[in-house]
């Protein structure tokens, strides 16, 4: 693989961070700008928004550019709004360096995939998609930690610094290591032309698989905390224990998956669905025992960040008539997951059922991606690719 996907990667994890680690920071925002806590919230809401948002808009704009230039603009716009994030006294500026921050962070997310797509061997997108997703996973594992430290030492602002500090090396990377390609041709027209493989009904299933088992990790990481000391019964300076957990199992599954998704996809989608609804449920039955908490949390991270950088490399095997927007459209797939998991398991806690509900909804979310899975493959729908067709034929 190009070293330069590994340099993408940091920046990648620079803006996982900065995505995360408002789960440990929401109490002090809301005392520094005196707000509510629920309010504070909002901002986690805000960046959810921009990511959907963002994602196919700034795609669109970015076919005007090569993609070196498009990644440098919306890796600087990301820093500078953290930096502006970091000294603001105001929470509606935050709010809105927040969504515009999601923006830039969707963009620059959907560039780098093509980007990542077109510098890897063809028959190697998956692979390349995993290294990408390693800096989310990364960013679980050390950045999101490493913000709420810095918060309860130096205050939430420093966290906010440190994201933009961490953003100038990615900058120097992409500037000096990504190759100065000249911009696709086509600008707007492009844009509405790749928009018609929306049409392509593979592909679609693939995007509604993506949002469904996004939707089904964050319903339950969103709820972690509560259902880890309120039903498991962990002290809460535990807590950020499990959050690493989560973190190494995500980043195991996403570097498992990336060596199995270009040539037995299938499989690996078939196999990883079924052990996500079977340890979701055993999660559900289970919270009460802190080792069971602490197993399911790895190995739930690795299933679910196997199945998802999986489902990615599809998205860009199926995508084929849509090169440029096809990391926008996976990305918006999985905010949309995103932001509908964690509301989904808000209206269960909301209505009575419990912290263990939002695991149950989990569970649900996945079956449904399987009942979906299950149909395409019956309507010959389902997830493979051409390249991973003819690897499979050279394989023992």
């Amino acid at each position: 693989m190009p070293f330069a996907l590994y340099l993408l990667g940091l920046a990648v994890f620079a803006m996982g961070t900065s995505e995360f680690m408002l789960s440990g920071l929401i109490p002090d925002i809301a005392s520094d700008l005196r707000v509510s806590v629920p309010a504070a919230g909002a901002l986690t809401s805000a960046f959810a928004a921009g990511m959907i948002v963002g994602a196919p808009l700034t795609a669109a704009l970015s076919m005007r550019w090569p993609r070196r230039r498009a990644l440098l603009a919306f890796l600087v716009s990301f820093l500078l709004l953290h930096v502006l994030g970091a000294v603001t006294t105001s929470f509606e500026v935050l709010l809105a360096t927040r969504f515009a921050g999601a923006v830039a962070n969707a963009g620059f997310l959907a560039v780098a995939v093509a980007t990542a797509a077109a510098m890897a061997p063809p028959e190697a997108k998956g692979r390349a998609t995993s290294i990408l997703l390693g800096g989310v996973t990364l960013a679980c594992v050390a950045g999101v930690p490493a913000g709420a430290v810095l918060g309860t030492m130096w205050g939430w602002r420093s966290a906010f610094w440190a994201v933009a500090l961490l953003s100038v090396p990615a900058v120097v990377a992409v500037l000096r290591s990504v190759p100065a390609t000249p911009a696709p041709t086509g600008g707007g027209g492009g844009a509405r032309r790749e928009a018609r493989a929306l049409r392509d009904p593979r592909l679609l299933m693939l995007l509604v698989l993506a949002a469904l088992v996004n939707g089904a990790t964050f319903c339950t990481f969103t709820y972690l905390a509560p259902l880890a000391t309120s039903v498991g019964g962990i002290a809460p300076g535990w807590v950020p224990g499990l959050l690493v957990l989560f973190g190494l199992g995500s980043f195991a599954g996403v570097t498992a998956a990336g060596r199995l998704a270009d040539t037995r996809p299938r499989p690996l989608l078939a196999a990883g669905g079924v052990a996500l609804v079977a340890g979701w449920a055993v999660l559900g039955a289970a919270a009460g025992s802190p080792v069971a908490v602490a197993v399911l949390v790895l190995t739930q991270g690795a299933l679910s960040f196997a199945v998802g950088s999986t489902l990615v490399s599809q998205v860009l095997y199926a995508a084929t008539q849509a090169p440029t927007l096809a990391g926008s459209f996976a990305t918006a797939a999985f905010n949309v997951g995103a932001a509908a998991g964690p509301w989904l398991g808000g209206i269960t806690i909301g209505a009575g059922l419990g912290y263990r509900s939002p695991v149950w909804v989990s569970a649900s979310l996945v079956a449904a991606a399987l009942a979906v899975a299950a149909t395409a493959h019956v309507t010959g729908r389902g997830p493979t690719s051409p390249d991973a067709s003819r690897l499979q034929q050279t394989l023992p």
